[in-house]
């Protein structure tokens, strides 16, 4: 815990202070020197130039300049090193294991445990390498024969040379071949870079730096290592002779060592070496002095210690030693033995000079080193000895090209702009240092980065926290430097607003000292993070402004964000046009200007369009890709999410282009009027009253009567919907008239009141300003535009708060504050914006704090909880600054740590969560084929489970918008959070963005067997509080339907509110069985495997590709042993007495013989059932074929159970394996493979269809031993039941296309149980209790847990902020939040429903308008009109006679009576009504249908009709009716006809599309008949507009063959769709004593996607 704490004060506190640099002690220190020396030469740069040089251009030049070169050079470099690894493959080079075994190797790796100024190689006839650096140590045996000049290499670099041998004259000669070398090779051709040099190359430039950084390098030593270093560089040529014939042993090894590393200390001159030697050395004396150098061979011969040395100058760079060959068993060391004269290797113990934590014991044995090759430029190439996480360390990486351009071009920037304030003398004294540190964070982070920072939302690297940092100082500087040019402006205007003097020069002055004390606060407030990265602050940003400005709604993206402010901008500019135009000049109140009247009709249009749309442009631009333009959007939307279907928003468009031209007609028409000015305070008042009283009826009265608990105190709702009192709801949620009316008053208010009353206040202050303007013209006109877009828009959208906003601008400007108010368009734009931060915000911010710390029920989840909580009282004023202060700039209050202190997050968009997570099911289709063989795929609940909550998303996104516009979930505004809590669903709807009919948003469902503590939060919400009788202490009841004191004291004191308890939604019903219990006797084993059997026999034979097996040779000839009736299968561990029922005991196996006896009857049965009669006796292949499947199905179950039938662990795990697909074939049953649909259409599916007989056993055993019953449930099952694996991708795909019945297998494996459970899912209308969340508390719990876990690092799983707290639901918010903060099962992606796909909504509003929906309505109502004249003509005729005689039979008749009786009468009422009744019953069916009609004989033709489709079972009972209105309605008829002309355009117009291609067919059928040899349409023309004269009554018995009549129609419209809707039929009257044809209709009509009638 200590160290954990230290580390977060360091990484987190420290770190976010300076802007990334802190010391690592897990680095090393030339990581943690570099970075102290970088951030040092970016703090000590611009002071100096500023202090040192005026404040000129030269000064700003050299500085950026500066900066701008060494962050190109930087970032070039760290780029092309990451390329090099990206790109290059790293050579491995020889190593310590190597060497014995290629000793003609040599290495250029350099082990970290070897100081890396020394070069060590040992060399007998050849030169081996161990490490590799700058300087090369040779260790030469010169007691062998041979030359010495064999023994080294030209191409090395040798700088020293260790000899062991007494031969002087031996010595001398190694001492002249490697100077004679060195001469000859000056260079070195492969130049090695380590950390220490390539950085150098880096910073050459910056040579002043590196001394400064040399001096306090020196300084901040301890004295121990300077001691060393001191001893080390005080190394002389006296100390080389005195060293002279010393044997080197474990008292004096560590002084050589030294003494090697002071020579390369002195011949490389680099610091940064010696402190690595030094550490070196004192690694190397700790473990000497810990451990001897044991004895070797050479120790016993007594002449070894004789052998005389000598040691060359130490100008030369050469030293010969005479080295005692003792080694040490450390396995860290190198060691050198030498054994007959041949070298041993020896122990030299060496450290990671680069790591600063090397004082634990433990260390690592030398590994191989890897070189990259860096190419300068063709030809020339360098080794750089270097990783790429020590890189990492160093410096942070770049992706690509554009990354590093905008890193560069904001290290510029910074400079300019800070460089350019200094300059212009903002900062004064002490605050210069002050600014220069925030300048030297900010570049400093553009290298190395604060990670985690406080506000970035995810863990590990973030890339975009690197830039926040940067481009808040470009943006606070940029707007300092604005400022100071605008003070420099003399005579700056003075303004008056709302009673308040404005003097723009203090005004701005005070902006400017506000900026500059943010700016000296960046190390502050970026450490509680107060500042989110870039792109949430542009977000948030945009969408601010569209919501208080231009009324938009919420921004679900980036892309969004800037969509949603680019059309209100577009929207704004062309109403500024017009509305500048009219209030140009002054007009009276008698003449309104048509350009105003075109701008309030525009505004209109402009308002309830955007309201419609939603913010995600991915929609639209699908519809501009399929429509208009397909090659140009192509790439643009090739990143984009489109969705599943565009119909909604097609709807959408195609009504706004009729509803938007019928509102602009009428909002021109009423402001040219001057109604508003006529009539003005009348008007107003009228106005404001029915507003107030709606939006109360409305928003108030309504929602609070359907709550469950009405103002907390009434025990039930009392508008109460009908699935109130039912427990198992199984239809949809009936319509009730209180939803009706809440629809009605809901859409009165939105589309009549309030864009009346801006109407209103547009007309009177647009007169008012065209007279006397106030701020002057452009600030009027286009204040006057943002605050009518604003306020329209917003009426639209959810006119919830806006009756309250209303009263509170009319009480607040006329009542308390009179003289200051301005006009009452700006007055209500204001108080719009104010009542949404005070009403809402800060009055939901202050009930969550109350109710959170509340004494008498806070939930201490933690001693620190109980630690903070009498602290948190002192605080409690700057709680309330703070939240004032959260409350203006819409940032969340966190507790901190879950406990009773609050802090300020940073500012969020609605969203809340920056990126778009979303879950991804893992199931066979996503995942390998190994982890599917070898475990369960997914097995996790929370993987199988998340299903259903995606199919609940599916199930909102159809309903849910309708659901809100019904008031089902009582009031609603943008940002709310709802729990849907079920029986064993939970899942949080967080409503992002609430649009005109649209409403987006994102669901989060929770474990179904969650943790104790969300168990208590969900009994909490699911309890009922109607029986507490409690009131303080004791127990008196309460009254009848009332609410006891305590129990509404309680209520009153909850985060959260139950809106509804009987919520229907489509979903599933889980019931699950063991399997253990169900198959844990051998006999209900025995049960399964016949079914299984009987199961494998029902698909063979129904299968398509059976008599292809049966032909087949090759099955035939592999089956042959199966024929034969003595074949006995004795497999003891698949077939066994306990669970076959063919088992013969006495032959201890299965034969040919038991089988028949079992199944044959059972083979017959379903051959039997077959179209195509199949042999099936008892030799025949059918039988031997379902013999040998049964045989192999149970060896693949004995397989895959691993041979353990018997146990019940073994057959459930190799049933689950069949089940899930997973079949182990056998040697003897590979005949199979030779078409493997044997198994995956025959065994697989027999698998799954007997578990779910195996279950029906235990309802009806007795039926299912019939093999009738038997075959007609599996019949029945393959087609309504779908059964597989859930890892099996048809399963979603049954789940989520809404199958009535489901059944799997699920091995279960959690904690420690192992079992397997039978699922069973029934779908049907799941009940949810619907609990409204304050949305600042789950907004609070959701930024405190992202910051303790991220910035904060707490990693306890059990920590404080997760425990339970009723009165907040606190672990259910915090578990839903984004993986790995919280635990959902499942995040559904942001989902938009639409209010055109909710049934019942439709049912009231009629859907969707569209010109032809309205064009259909003007027929029916143009015929309706039509019939009432005739009816008034003929006052016995009743209304239901001529709807019937135009419908149906209207066919006249001249030998018909022209009178009917009161018995025809009453019968065809009757008739009537049976048919009205039947149209009712039908309602799904009702659609405008046009029906042409075309008489038999010489009779006038009928209009056509909309009703009812009739069949020819309804012609037998129809009785004809012929009068007088009807006939002389026919006659009107037909002279309407005949007036027509033969014109498309006028038929179309008359009949309808539809109807007059039906028209067109009968009559051309007609003609076709009757032999007019005229074309088709001429023909028609003249059939529709002839008279009874000119029909032949033989004409309709040709129309008997109703077939043929059809392929006539067909071929005379050209439609391969055309079908009969309805077919002829003939209704007969007996007239005196004979029978007459009296009527003939035939209707026609194209299927929906048919697009050529």
């Amino acid at each position: 815990m200590g160290s954990q704490i230290v580390q977060t004060l360091r990484q987190g506190v420290w770190a976010s202070l300076t802007g990334g640099w802190y010391y690592d002690p897990d680095q090393n220190k030339f990581n943690n020197s570099c970075h102290l020396y970088l951030w040092i030469f970016l703090l000590m740069l611009p002071l100096s130039l500023h202090l040192a040089l005026p404040p000129t251009t030269m000064a700003l030049s050299i500085y950026c300049t500066s900066i701008t070169v060494f962050f190109i050079l930087v970032k070039l470099a760290n780029y092309r090193l990451h390329l090099m690894f990206d790109e290059n493959e790293g050579v491995v080079r020889s190593s310590l294991s190597d060497l014995s075994k290629a000793p003609e190797k040599k290495s250029n790796a350099s082990d970290s445990c070897v100081p890396p100024s020394i070069r060590w190689e040992c060399t007998d006839t050849l030169e081996e390498t161990y490490c590799s650096d700058e300087i090369n140590v040779v260790l030469v045996d010169n007691s062998g024969p041979g030359p010495v000049s064999a023994q080294l290499d030209d191409s090395d670099t040798v700088k020293i040379v260790i000899t062991m041998s007494c031969d002087p004259q031996t010595a001398a000669q190694m001492e002249d071949s490697v100077m004679h070398r060195l001469q000859e090779n000056p260079q070195v051709e492969e130049i090695l870079l380590t950390q220490h040099s390539m950085l150098a190359v880096f910073l050459c430039f910056l040579l002043f730096v590196y001394i400064l950084v040399f001096c306090v390098h020196l300084c901040i030593h301890t004295y121990k290592d300077l001691c060393l270093y001191q001893t080390a560089m005080t190394s002389s040529k006296s100390d080389l002779e005195a060293k002279e014939g010393q044997i080197p042993n474990e008292s004096n090894f560590l002084e050589f060592v030294s003494l090697l590393g002071s020579l390369s200390t002195r011949v490389g001159g680099s610091s940064a070496q010696e402190d690595e030697e030094a550490e070196c050395k004192q690694q190397v004396g700790a473990e000497s002095q810990q451990e001897g150098f044991p004895q070797t061979d050479r120790e016993k011969d007594p002449d070894y210690d004789s052998l005389p040395s000598q040691t060359s100058q130490s100008e030369s760079s050469m030293l010969q030693v005479i080295c005692r060959p003792e080694a040490t068993n450390k396995e860290e060391a190198y060691t050198f033995h030498t054994v007959h004269s041949e070298f041993q290797e020896y122990t030299l113990a060496a450290m990671d000079s680069l790591d600063d934590s090397s004082d634990t014991s433990t260390q690592e044995k030398p590994t191989s080193k890897i070189y990259y090759k860096l190419r300068l430029y063709p030809g020339k190439w360098i080794n750089i000895l270097y990783d790429r996480l020590t890189l990492l360390a160093l410096l942070d990486r770049n992706q690509d090209v554009l990354e590093n351009l905008v890193a560069v071009f904001m290290a510029f920037l910074v400079s300019f702009l800070g460089f350019v304030l200094l300059n212009h003398g903002c900062f004064k004294d002490l605050w210069v240092f002050q600014f220069c540190l925030v300048i030297a964070s900010c570049q400093y982070s553009l290298l190395k980065s604060v990670q985690p920072d406080a506000a970035s939302p995810t863990h590990g690297h973030n890339q975009l926290v690197a830039y926040s940092r940067a481009a808040y100082f470009c943006i606070f500087c940029a707007l300092i430097w604005l400022l100071e040019q605008l003070l420099r402006i003399k005579d700056l205007p003075v303004s008056t607003l709302y009673g308040v003097t404005i003097v723009c020069h203090d005004a701005l002055h005070f902006t400017r000292d506000l900026l500059v004390g943010f700016t000296y606060c960046f190390p502050i407030s970026f450490l509680v993070g107060l500042f989110p990265q870039i792109n949430t602050f542009t977000i948030y940003l945009l969408e601010q402004i569209d919501i208080h400005f231009f009324g938009g709604t919420a921004a679900t993206s980036l892309i969004s964000a800037i969509y949603s402010i680019l059309r209100s901008l577009i929207a704004l500019s062309l109403l500024y046009g017009f509305c500048f135009g009219a209030l140009k000049d002054p007009w009276d109140e008698q003449h309104t200007p048509a350009l105003f009247s075109s701008f309030c009709g525009l505004l209109v249009v402009y308002s309830y369009h955007l309201s419609r749309q939603s913010s995600d442009p991915s929609v639209l631009l699908s519809l501009i890709k399929s429509k208009i333009m397909p090659d140009l959007v192509e790439m643009w939307i090739i990143h984009i999410t489109l969705p599943a279907s565009c119909t909604p928003q097609k709807e959408i468009l195609l009504s706004d282009t009729v509803a938007c031209s019928v509102a602009y007609i009428l909002t021109f028409a009423l402001t040219a009027s001057t109604v508003f000015l006529s009539l003005k305070p009348f008007v107003t008042i009228v106005l404001y009253a029915l507003a107030g009283t709606v939006g109360f009826v409305t928003h108030y009265l309504i929602p609070q009567l359907r709550k469950h608990h009405p103002w907390l105190w009434i025990s039930h709702p009392i508008l109460k919907p009908k699935e109130y009192h039912q427990f198992e709801p199984r239809e949809d949620a009936v319509l009730m008239w209180f939803e009706r009316l809440y629809v009605g008053l809901l859409c009165f208010e939105k589309y009549v009141v309030y864009p009346a009353i801006v109407l209103s206040a547009l007309t009177n202050d647009g007169f008012a300003l065209s007279h006397r303007k106030k701020l002057g013209i452009h600030c009027d006109v286009l204040l006057t535009t943002v605050a009518g877009l604003k306020l329209l828009r917003s009426s639209f959208c959810n006119p919830s708060s806006q009756f309250l906003t209303l009263l509170f601008t009319l009480v607040f400007f006329h009542f308390d504050y009179p003289h200051t108010s301005e006009s009452f368009l700006l007055d209500f734009f204001i108080m719009s914006i104010v009542f949404h931060k005070v009403g809402e915000q800060l009055l939901l911010k202050l009930h969550f704090i109350l109710i959170y710390i509340a004494p008498w029920q806070i939930a201490w989840g933690s001693a620190f909880h109980a630690f903070a909580q009498p602290f948190a009282v002192p605080h409690s004023a700057m709680l309330l600054l703070q939240t004032l202060l959260t409350t203006i700039f819409y940032t969340p209050l966190a507790p901190f740590l879950g406990s009773a202190m609050f802090i300020s997050s940073y500012p969020r968009p609605i969203k809340f969560w920056e990126r778009n997570y979303n879950t991804k099911r893992i199931d066979n289709s996503n995942s390998r084929l190994v982890s599917q063989m070898d475990k369960e795929t997914g097995c996790d609940d929370s993987n199988l489970n998340s299903i259903f909550y995606e199919y609940l998303t599916r199930s909102l996104q159809h309903s849910l918008c309708g659901d809100l516009m019904l008031g089902r979930w009582g009031n609603y505004s943008t940002g709310d959070c709802f729990i849907l809590a079920s029986d064993y669903l939970n899942a949080l709807v967080h409503l992002i963005e609430i649009g005109n009919g649209l409403v987006t948003f994102q669901l989060r469902g929770l474990e179904f067997r969650g943790t104790y503590c969300q168990q208590r939060e969900v009994e909490a919400i699911t309890e009922g509080v109607e029986e507490d009788d409690a009131c303080c202490c004791c127990e008196p009841g309460h009254l009848p339907h009332m609410l006891s004191c305590n129990a509404a004291f309680n209520l009153r004191w909850l985060a959260w509110e139950a809106m509804a308890t009987k919520y229907l939604l489509e979903g599933y019903s889980i019931s699950e069985n063991n399997a253990a219990t169900m198959l844990q006797v051998y006999d209900l084993r025995k049960l399964l495997i016949t079914y299984y059997l009987k199961s494998i026999i029902y698909y063979l034979v129904h299968s398509p590709k059976l008599s292809t097996w049966l032909k087949d040779a090759t099955i035939q000839e592999t089956l042959q042993s199966y024929t034969k009736w003595h074949h006995i299968e004795r497999d003891p561990q698949v077939f066994s007495v306990k669970i076959d029922e063919d088992y013969v005991h006495c032959l201890q196996g299965v034969t040919r013989a038991s089988f028949c006896n079992v199944y044959l009857e059972w083979i017959q049965y379903c051959a039997g059932k077959m179209e195509t009669p199949v042999d099936s006796d008892e030799d025949s292949p059918l039988v031997t074929l379902c013999y040998a499947l049964s045989v192999l199905g149970r060896r693949s179950l004995g397989t895959a159970s691993h041979n353990m039938s018997n146990s019940l662990e073994s057959f459930l795990f190799g049933f689950n394996t069949l089940f899930k697909g997973d079949f182990r074939i056998a040697t003897k049953d590979e005949w199979v493979f030779a078409d493997l649909d044997l198994l995956q259409k025959v065994v697989a599916p027999a698998v799954r269809m007997s578990l779910k007989l195996h279950q029906d056993h235990f309802t009806c055993l007795e039926e299912t031993e019939e093999a009738s019953i038997l075959y007609e449930a599996i019949t029945n099952y393959r087609s309504s039941l779908v059964i597989c694996h859930e890892s099996d991708p048809a399963w979603r795909k049954a789940v989520l296309s809404s199958r009535d019945t489901l059944l799997t297998l699920r091995h279960i494996i959690d904690d420690g149980t192992d079992e397997y459970k039978i699922i069973m899912l029934y779908k049907r209308h799941l009940s949810f209790k619907v609990i409204k969340i304050n949305k600042e508390c789950v907004r609070g719990l959701w930024a405190g847990q992202q910051q303790e876990l991220v910035f904060l690092r707490n990693r306890n799983p059990e920590r404080g902020s997760i425990q339970n707290s009723k009165q907040a639901l606190r672990n259910m918010v915090n578990s839903s939040c984004d993986q790995p903060l919280g635990y959902p099962m499942y995040v559904s992606p942001l989902t938009t429903s639409y209010a055109g796909t909710h049934h019942t909504l439709r049912s009231i509003g009629g859907g969707a308008l569209s010109l032809d929906v309205i064009r259909s309505w003007l027929c029916s109502k143009w015929l309706r009109v039509r019939k009432d004249n005739l009816t008034s003509c003929n006052s016995g005729m009743n209304m239901e006679d001529v709807d019937c005689g135009a419908g149906g039979s209207s066919s006249l008749s001249h030998n018909r009576p022209s009178s009917v009786t009161s018995n025809s009468l009453s019968l065809y009422q009757h008739r009537a009504r049976a048919t009205h009744s039947h149209r009712r019953h039908n309602a799904a069916r009702r659609e405008y249908r046009s029906r042409s009609v075309q008489p038999q004989s010489q009779h006038p033709p009928a209009s056509s009709q909309s009703g009812p489709i009739l069949d020819s079972g309804s012609t037998h009972g129809l009785v004809q009716r012929l009068s007088n209105s009807q006939l002389s309605f026919n006659t009107s008829i037909a002279s309407i006809f005949s007036q027509v002309s033969s014109s498309s355009s006028t038929l179309s117009l008359l009949f309808g599309k539809r109807s007059f291609s039906s028209g067109l067919v009968i009559s051309g059928l007609s003609a076709a008949e009757g032999g007019n040899t005229t074309d088709t349409q001429s023909s028609s023309s003249v059939n529709i507009a002839m008279g009874p004269s000119h029909r032949s009554s033989s004409r309709a018995t040709q129309f008997s063959d109703y077939s043929s009549q059809q392929q006539r129609a067909k071929q005379l419209t050209g439609c391969s769709h055309f079908e009969s809707d309805s077919l002829l039929f003939y209704t007969k009257q007996k007239v005196g004593e004979k029978m007459m044809l009296a009527n003939f209709i035939l209707h026609f009509s194209c299927t929906d996607h048919c697009r050529q009638c």
